[in-house]
């Protein structure tokens, strides 16, 4: 009979951030497994739960037992299962007695190659209460769980001490044990709001019975909750929330029956930098700062409990008595840190050890600094200035306040060199040069700032490519994916017009104290190029049409959504995919011939069709050139199609592998004079049908 799985594990805390993760796979495994078992089907629902003291599921139209079904294993092929006198071989005995079955009662059966025997097997459906404890067992220890732990004289193992299990089929408990926990259908409320155990009725009133022993037992209702009563709290204040989804996830899985209250500091706090605030609130107190309509950091902030009270005066109190100590350091930091300038700091960073093999921060900064100013050079900027910013760059890592708060970084250099009484310029070049951090993050602005950024990520791509820590699978420790998309997405979205080859060649000769494999500037030029597939994938641009581009080895970053673009408008035209298929054949032609000379002799071209291809090819050649030059390439992408009747005159008419070797040799040079026409803004033989 089908009715509605309960499955509820009763722990202690459960760890915050891994709460929905663990949930989320603990839930799959379970339903994956009685899918196969066929205990549960297509039309099963599977709702996970999830609190800070409970892993929960329910799993709707649940059978009690499977149906009987029939099993067909395969066995040898005739061939190898029958002797010369057509008696069973050792091979064909081994499979009857694994199987249980005579000879008699095989079947053959032929996969269109092979003619094999087979048994047929009629297995009796088991009842759900002789998996469901097995099939919990194996899904806890699949869990992504990095350390367990032992709780009383037990030798069970889990993230944190079990209490109780139910198991549920409707209204029925299931009986099985798991983690030494035998089943039943008690559990618990909320910790401090409902008192004594519960019972759970059956398993479609499980979500109502947590409700009304104040447990929000879903985790996204429990976020939605969360964020509605925090957005409500903001507009009564006319304030906003500091977006932070982390934080909201992680006070989500804290609290089972949440409530939101308003506390707030002393505004002397807000002299500090709102950045050290707004951290130091978020991660040791988890606390939503709020923000008037510039941005400008309140103070006042919200909290989450998880205790609804009629007069939450003590938890106020309690909370705003935690956080001034955090503030007052905070204000400490800061204080102290600007005592000494950033100039006086940098020294230090010759104690700093960055990479035993690349030497401390200060040599690092000093490689920056020298590959700042020349970028600089290229843009026109600065480069004085663009060196001062990147020798300040780093001083910050010796302050108090990024010790304390890493994440600062940066952020701070901009505070204290501002103080120090540096231009707008070297301080927003200063923060700017971490970015972007992430994806979507915002790129550095300015000139100076671009070069510093630059100069930043590409010291570390050679520099630890160069060593040989080579990013394998998803272990990327010191982020060379992410700098090399920062990269990326500095040279295409701003623009800038810089040769990626010679960034990449400019920062290996910075190195000139450690030695750098010969390779490493093409080594991590590949790599940046696999980065930019992905990137430009995220885009829209289809497969083919990033490989026309991608596989010609652009060093020009800024010049390849351009030239995507004109594949895309060339692509378009009726024209296209037979261009497309002509240029692949000539590719082909071509790699099968010993080294084309460059030199048409238009004499030896006899016929017609030749004739009038190179004539087409003369006119189309100062065509492409001009739009080249102008960067204009859905002009010269779309000028192809003027040759396409051409083209397929020719292949029909004329055999390009002639018996006369200048002949020959004159049809191969048109070939490739018109295919390095066709491919000067991308290899449209890529382009798929």
């Amino acid at each position: 009979m089908k009715q509605t799985l309960l499955i509820e594990l009763l722990t202690e805390e459960l760890p915050p951030k891994a709460l929905e993760r663990l949930s989320t796979v603990f839930a799959n495994e379970v339903f994956t497994e009685l899918h196969e078992q066929k205990l549960a089907n297509e039309d099963s629902i599977c709702t996970p739960f999830a609190t800070p003291r409970r892993l929960a599921m329910t799993i709707t139209n649940v059978e009690s037992q499977q149906a009987d079904r029939v099993i067909e294993r395969k066995g040898p092929a005739v061939a190898a299962g029958l002797d010369a006198e057509g008696q069973p071989s050792k091979a064909l005995e081994g499979f009857m007695r694994g199987a249980g079955v005579t000879f008699d009662e095989l079947l053959r059966n032929n996969d269109g190659k092979t003619e094999y025997f087979v048994a047929r097997l009629e297995k009796k459906g088991q009842h759900l209460d002789d998996y469901l404890a097995d099939v919990i067992t194996q899904a806890l220890k699949k869990l992504p769980v990095p350390k367990l732990m032992r709780w009383g004289d037990s030798d069970h193992q889990f993230v944190r001490p079990v209490h109780a299990l139910i198991m549920l089929h409707g209204d029925r408990i299931v009986p099985g044990e798991v983690l030494g926990i035998q089943s039943g259908r008690l559990t618990s409320g909320h910790r401090f709001l409902h008192t004594g155990e519960i019972q759970v009725a059956s398993a479609d009133s499980y979500e109502e019975t947590m409700t009304n022993c104040k447990v929000i037992a879903s985790i996204e209702k429990r976020r939605t909750r969360i964020d509605e009563q925090l957005k409500a709290k903001a507009h009564a204040l006319n304030a906003r929330i500091n977006p932070s989804d982390g934080l909201l996830d992680e006070v989500t899985a804290l609290v089972e029956w949440p409530a939101i209250y308003i506390g707030e500091f002393e505004e002397e706090y807000l002299e500090v930098p709102q950045e050290c605030l707004i951290l130091t609130m978020q991660q040791n107190q988890k606390y939503f700062p709020l923000l008037d309509s510039d941005g400008k950091l309140l103070n006042k902030f919200l909290l989450v409990s998880n205790m609804q009270v009629d007069n939450p005066k003590h938890i106020i109190d309690g909370n705003q008595r935690v956080v001034r100590p955090r503030l007052a350091d905070a204000r400490f930091f800061f204080n102290q840190d600007r005592k000494q300038t950033l100039e006086s700091r940098v020294a230090r960073l010759g104690n700093v050890v960055y990479h035993n093999k690349l030497g401390t921060q200060l040599q690092r900064v000093e490689r920056i600094t020298t590959l700042a100013g020349a970028i600089a050079h290229q843009l026109n900027a600065e480069k004085s200035v663009a060196e001062l910013a990147a020798r300040l760059a780093k001083a910050d890592l010796t302050t108090d306040m990024v010790g304390e708060f890493p994440e600062l970084q940066g952020i701070m250099g901009r505070y204290y060199a501002l103080h120090d009484g540096e231009t707008q310029v070297v301080a927003g070049a200063i923060a700017a040069h971490y970015h972007p951090r992430f994806a979507g993050d915002t790129l550095p602005q300015g000139a100076v700032a671009c070069a510093v950024a630059l100069a930043d990520k590409l010291d570390t791509l050679v520099g630890i490519y160069g060593i040989g820590l080579i990013p394998t699978g998803d272990k990327d420790p010191f982020g060379l994916r992410r700098h090399a998309l920062g990269v990326l997405r500095i040279l295409i979205e701003t623009p800038l017009a810089l040769p990626l080859d010679i960034l990449l060649q400019l920062s290996k000769d910075s190195f000139t104290a450690e030695k750098m494999s010969d390779r490493v500037v093409g080594d991590v030029h590949a790599f940046m190029l696999e980065r930019l597939r992905g990137y430009l994938r995220e885009r829209d641009f289809s497969p083919d049409e990033i490989e026309a581009v991608v596989c010609q080895n652009p060093t020009r970053i800024d010049l390849v959504i351009p030239r995507l673009e004109a594949v895309c408008a060339f692509r378009k035209l009726p024209e296209a995919t037979a261009l497309a298929a002509a240029n692949k054949r000539i590719q082909n032609i071509l790699k099968k011939t010993i080294k084309v000379e460059a030199v048409i002799q238009a004499e030896l071209l006899q016929e017609n069709a030749e004739r009038s291809l190179y004539e087409a090819v003369q006119r189309l050649t100062p065509l492409v050139e001009a739009g080249m030059q102008k960067q204009d390439y859905t002009a010269v992408l779309t000028s192809l199609a003027s040759v396409r009747s051409v083209v397929d005159e020719f292949f029909d008419k004329v055999m390009v592998m002639a018996e006369d070797p200048a002949v020959r040799n004159t049809r191969l040079a048109l070939l490739k004079r018109l295919g390095d026409l066709m491919n000067q803004v991308a290899d449209i033989s890529r382009l798929a049908a």
